[in-house]
Order: structure tokens, then C-alpha cells, then sequence
């Protein structure tokens, strides 16, 4: 056990003297801009850290913001919406390495690419921090999208809202049909969550979770699982001209640019839907 803490100790400090380069200060600390924010929001129990998937400079955020909280000794896990919940790397050693984490968190490359979220969970592996996954299993979304008490865990505006954010979300190609069980399946993943989140925290420490920044919203996302039983502030990174979610704090990042996902949804699926209006 002292072995693999100065080893973490050793490889943390190598990070952190990495990330004094560009967007960092001179001094080897994590940039300074994430770590100010990070005192806005903190102490808490739990940190829920939205970002949007296709924005390219997030995973600098997560970074700093996971070096940061790990080089204070205050992360007590990060918890992640890309890796199935009940996977984690705490059997894996500081130094393990990237197909063995990948391997631990039963990682989809498909789904989430690991050159993106890779270098984010690595800083927390280095760190001796364990990664946890976090999101509904596969194998749960089928139980999900038949299990109606769910429908009665929102309050009736903010299920009719989760049906319609579901229903753009995938550019109106959706059955009608298939949106109520598919707004039971966000849901049962930002429940998920919860309960991944519920289970690390640790008095005086943070657990941070990584999700989308519907996840994080207040009034629909994890935030509504967790109860008054934790202190959990919702933080989201929006990026410049986007709408933000319900959350306490938003740290505007840069603008990304224009890209019609429900184009490419289209030529995927082979549908000649119409867009959402």
C-alpha cells in the first residue's frame, strides 16, 4: 500500500507539472481559471460536471478539474456516464495501464471515443483515485422502458419536458411510440447515477461526476435522485451561444462549431424524417 501511494504521488506530481504548459501557470498548478471555479462550488459532497459530447475542449476542464480536486487530496471518486454502472478501476494500481482500465470500466470506444475521455480518466488512475462507471448497464434499458413507476418520478412539467427533449434530441426520427419508454430509460440512467454517486461519497471529500449537461440539470437530471441526503452542487459547461440547463453554476467555454447532427442521425438511420420543428 505505501508502494502504490508514492507511486500515485510521484505520477501526480508529473501530471501536474505536464499541465503547467499552455493553458496552465507557470508554477505546475492546474489552471488557475478551473481551480477558482472549483472554490466557487466547493465544499460539497458530490460535483456533477455536465459538458456537451462534441465539445473539444471539455476534456481540458475535466482534466484540470479532476487534477485539481486529486492534487488537494479532496476527490473521493470520479464517476462517469461513459462506462456502465458497477464497473471500476479501484483493483487497478496507479501505473496500470490504458487497456487495463479500459478492460475494468468495460469501456465502448463506439460509443465514447477513449482519445477524448482517456486522458481524463487516466489523471484519476495516476492519482490513485477510482474511476467508477456510472450509467444504466445495456441490459437494464429494456426493464427501463417498461417500468411506468417512473413516470411518476418527475413533476408533471418536467416529464412532459423530458419527453420533449428526447423527442428533438433524436430530430424528431423517433416513433411517437417509443418516447415515453426512451424518457423512462433517461431517467432510469440518471438514477443510475445517483446511486454510483450515493455510494462514493466520503465525509470531507468530493465525488465528481462526469455526464452530459441534460444529466446535470436540477429540475430533471441526477440531481432529482439524490435527495437532501448529500450536498451536491450541478455545474455545466456551456459552450459560447448555447442554452444552458438548470444547474447552480455554468462556466461558459468556447463556442463549437456548427455541426447538423440530425443529418448524419438521418443518413444513419436511413430515415427521410423531418427535422424537429
Amino acid at each position: 500500500m505505501r508502494c502504490q501511494t508514492a507511486v500515485a504521488a510521484t505520477l501526480l506530481a508529473s501530471l501536474l507539472a505536464a499541465c503547467a504548459g499552455g493553458r496552465t501557470s507557470g508554477s505546475g498548478r492546474p489552471d488557475p481559471t478551473v481551480a477558482d471555479l472549483l472554490a466557487g462550488v466547493l465544499p460539497a459532497d458530490a460535483l456533477l460536471l455536465g459538458e456537451q459530447h462534441d465539445a473539444p475542449d471539455h476534456p481540458r476542464w475535466q482534466h484540470a478539474a479532476v487534477a485539481a480536486l486529486a492534487a488537494q487530496g479532496r476527490l473521493a471518486a470520479l464517476a462517469l456516464e461513459m462506462a456502465p454502472a458497477g464497473t471500476s478501476t479501484a483493483g487497478l494500481a496507479p501505473d496500470a495501464d490504458d487497456p487495463a482500465v479500459q478492460a475494468a470500466l468495460r469501456w465502448d470506444a463506439r460509443a465514447w471515443p477513449w482519445s477524448r475521455y482517456g486522458p481524463v480518466v487516466m489523471t484519476a488512475v495516476r492519482a490513485g483515485v477510482p474511476v467508477l462507471g456510472a450509467n444504466l448497464p445495456q441490459e437494464g434499458n429494456r426493464n427501463a422502458m417498461l417500468n411506468i413507476a417512473l413516470d411518476d418520478h418527475l413533476t408533471p412539467g418536467m416529464w412532459q419536458k423530458q419527453q420533449k427533449s428526447i423527442r428533438e434530441g433524436h430530430c424528431g426520427l423517433l416513433p411517437e411510440a417509443r418516447i415515453v419508454p426512451m424518457t423512462r430509460v433517461q431517467i432510469a440512467r440518471d438514477a443510475a447515477m445517483a446511486a454510483t454517486v450515493l455510494s462514493a461519497r466520503q465525509p470531507g471529500r468530493t465525488v465528481l461526476l462526469i455526464a452530459g449537461n441534460q444529466h446535470v440539470d436540477r429540475t430533471m437530471g441526477v440531481p432529482t435522485h439524490l435527495g437532501a441526503a448529500i450536498a451536491a452542487r450541478s455545474v455545466a459547461l456551456r459552450p459560447a451561444g448555447m442554452a444552458a440547463p438548470a444547474v447552480d453554476k455554468v462556466w461558459a467555454t468556447a463556442a463549437v462549431p456548427a455541426v447538423d447532427h440530425c443529418a448524419a442521425l438521418r443518413r444513419q438511420w436511413g430515415s427521410n424524417a423531418a427535422s424537429p420543428r
